[in-house]
């Protein structure tokens, strides 16, 4: 049985909201022997550090960076149970591999369900100014814990594809370390576990894989991270078909953090392989959620249009999920992009309080 066929789902995290102190007492409770507290948030929380396996490669992994980026929590946990229950599948991998896993980094975002932090700091933009306390925790443990491979675990919008029909359920990448984007030996490293990673995941999801951009970022972690000669490799969870709550995602990105780690464990630094990296195609920015085609309003003028919508995620205290709420992101024509549901309103009546739909406002009409 290979991990894809054991894959189970922690069952006590079933939403994509994962209250930080659900997960801390989680943690305790489960893995107490297993984790450490290594520092606390602005507003005070825990940031515990999980340490498994005796082997002298060493792993350095973080989750929840941006708070509203649950998948990489969810992946860990999971891999946790689905390994509880098929020990046989870990055994060879964490003789050769240490992993120091770092959940929920910014758990004060991760509270109310925001990109960044309590002061409002993008921690994947503060490598060098070092303005959040939490970043500063794991850029100390980062530097001072002689670690071969670094997994940098991140969640995408909705809006990218990997050819314009399919969405990118996941996509990685070997950051750049420089503007001119050199391949040098430590992006090897990370390329060629991308590519074993890929090898791993069921052929059939295959077209749902795509190639972040390797855009330099001075102020950013994985680059600087790689101009520090430490490989490291970018997770980016995105949109699966017909599941904005992200179950297949889930799925998959957990399984692709277990083919990581397996790799690491099989390359032992090798390089093997790199090249294959490069067949993957890049992210496409090509679809909405929701587009309402041929639009007529009701102006004093004949006016059909498209209006695009983007789902908001948004969380309200003492809720125990997220809300997605439609949001009007563009109006006028939208066709050189594409919705993942799309409505044809030929015919019909545009019926709102107003005339027009309203940019960047919350959808209040109806088209009947």
């Amino acid at each position: 049985m290979n991990f894809a066929q054991a894959y189970l789902q922690c069952p006590d995290f079933p939403n994509r909201y994962i209250s930080p102190e659900k997960l801390f007492f989680f943690l305790q409770k489960n893995y107490g022997g297993l984790i450490r507290e290594i520092g606390r948030s602005y507003l005070d929380k825990p940031i515990y550090m999980m340490t498994i396996g005796t082997g002298q490669t060493k792993v350095i992994a973080w989750s929840q960076m941006h708070g509203n980026e649950s998948n990489a929590t969810h992946a860990m946990l999971d891999l946790l149970v689905t390994l509880q229950e098929s020990p046989e599948l870990s055994v060879d991998i964490f003789n050769k591999i240490t992993l120091d896993f770092i959940f929920m980094l910014n758990p004060d975002g991760s509270e109310q369900w925001t990109r960044r932090n309590a002061l409002d700091i993008d921690m994947n933009r503060d490598f060098i100014k070092l303005s959040s306390k939490e970043f500063r925790i794991l850029k100390e443990i980062a530097e001072n814990g002689n670690y071969d491979y670094a997994l940098n675990l991140h969640e995408q919008r909705t809006i990218f594809s990997t050819d314009g029909e399919n969405p990118a359920t996941l996509s990685f990448l070997a950051p750049a370390e420089n503007v001119e984007r050199e391949i040098t030996p430590t992006r090897k490293k990370a390329m060629a576990v991308i590519v074993a990673i890929i090898k791993g995941l069921p052929q059939e999801f295959h077209k749902n894989i795509a190639r972040y951009s390797d855009e330099f970022y001075p102020t950013s972690t994985g680059d600087n991270f790689t101009k520090m000669g430490l490989p490291t490799v970018l997770y980016e969870g995105g949109h699966y078909p017909d599941d904005y709550q992200r179950v297949g995602t889930r799925k998959y990105y957990t399984i692709a953090l277990y083919e990581g780690l397996k790799a690491i464990s099989q390359l032992n630094g090798s390089d093997e392989g790199w090249e294959q990296y490069f067949d993957l195609p890049e992210n496409k920015e090509t679809h909405y959620d929701l587009i309402y085609r041929n639009v007529r309003l009701n102006t004093d003028f004949d006016c059909v249009l498209d209006i695009a919508v983007q789902y908001k995620e948004i969380y309200r205290r003492g809720e125990d999920e997220i809300s997605f709420v439609p949001y009007v992101v563009e109006v006028g024509d939208c066709g050189k992009k594409k919705g993942w549901k799309e409505l044809d309103c030929t015919g019909k009546t545009f019926v709102s309080k107003r005339k027009f739909p309203k940019l960047d406002a919350e959808v209040d009409f109806e088209i009947v």
